[in-house]
């Protein structure tokens, strides 16, 4: 039986205003590193979603922990998923409820599923058991429908919990959310946004950002891709403005703004601080770019831009 760990504790990190040496590419200016992890902590972020305040939640995948950094760079850790059984198990996506409460992805085998952490942290419950996914990755919310949609990146299979009665049933399978045949890294279908009645989701091993429109039961529609040519397109988001998305790409260290008409340029590099940069949330003018350093080793960190 799984016994459920409750850690609130204040970590160290040093913070850091540095003066980037490159300015970005419009229309994001001023990139500014604000909080600094400790790798050997394996503080690796992988996911974001943001405080009304405009503190920033983020999972530390290889640490199972869920962590809030303040305005002012502070971390502190709000729980931590339980140790698995056997193995190991990670923490993926992350979203927030309106009431306050975060769902978090919990790989870990036989014992995977979307765990609830309590608004201000605390005891972590399970939500729903996701026994037969491989790996759980990307979450977005749909707070009119009351439910959750989850990317399973080795089948290629987005999941649909509702939050209602707590279950999960397959949502939508195809080979556009499938990995690639050859040379694959793995993960097909992998960031995930339920945005203006579709639900939008990036394939890594494709380099595509896919729309599959919600019917109106909550069925799926069919796919169609909406860019391509996206390098180890990870975790996105949407900027307030229409279509237009900021996307992370993965090992490529880059950041990508993707137009409706399907053409992107980059607007962040690894001279702005990024470092493996697995997801992005935006809030009026800023973005966030959380990066995972999973591939240069150096320095997982927290980036703050200004959009134009």
């Amino acid at each position: 039986m799984l016994r459920l760990l409750s850690v609130t504790a204040l970590v160290s990190c040093s913070i850091a205003l540095a003066v980037p040496a490159s300015a970005a590419t419009a229309p994001l200016s001023n990139p500014r590193e604000v909080a600094h992890f400790d790798i050997n902590a394996l503080q690796n972020p992988e996911n974001i979603t943001l405080q009304p305040g405009g503190a920033a939640d983020v999972t530390f995948t290889r640490a199972r922990q869920i962590a809030r950094i303040g305005t002012d760079g502070s971390v502190s850790i709000l729980a931590t998923l339980p140790a698995p059984a056997t193995g190991t198990a990670t923490a993926s996506g992350i979203v927030r409820a309106p009431d306050g409460s975060l769902y978090v992805n919990y790989n870990a085998g036989s014992q995977s599923g979307i765990w609830r952490v309590p608004p201000g942290g605390g005891t972590v419950v399970e939500v729903v058991a996701l026994p037969d996914v491989k790996v759980i990755n990307g979450l977005a919310i749909d707070n009119g429908e009351d439910a959750l949609y989850a990317t399973d990146s080795t089948t290629g299979t987005v999941w649909k919990i509702s939050l209602r009665s707590g279950t999960a049933s397959v949502w939508a399978q195809g080979t556009d959310l499938e990995k690639a045949t050859v040379n694959s890294s793995g993960f097909g279908a992998n960031g995930i946004k339920v945005h203006d009645g579709a639900v939008w989701v990036s394939n890594t091993d494709k380099g595509t950002l896919l729309r599959i429109p919600i019917g109106p039961h909550g069925t799926a529609g069919a796919a169609t891709t909406v860019a391509q040519g996206l390098t180890a397109i990870d975790d996105f988001a949407f900027t307030g403005d229409g279509d237009t998305v900021i996307a992370a790409l993965d090992y490529a260290n880059e950041v990508a703004l993707i137009r409706p008409d399907g053409t992107h340029q980059m607007v962040l590099t690894a001279t702005d601080g990024i470092e493996n940069p697995t997801s992005i949330a935006v809030r009026g003018s800023t973005v966030y770019v959380a990066s995972g350093a999973y591939f240069t080793h150096t320095d997982p960190n927290l980036l703050l831009a200004r959009l134009g």
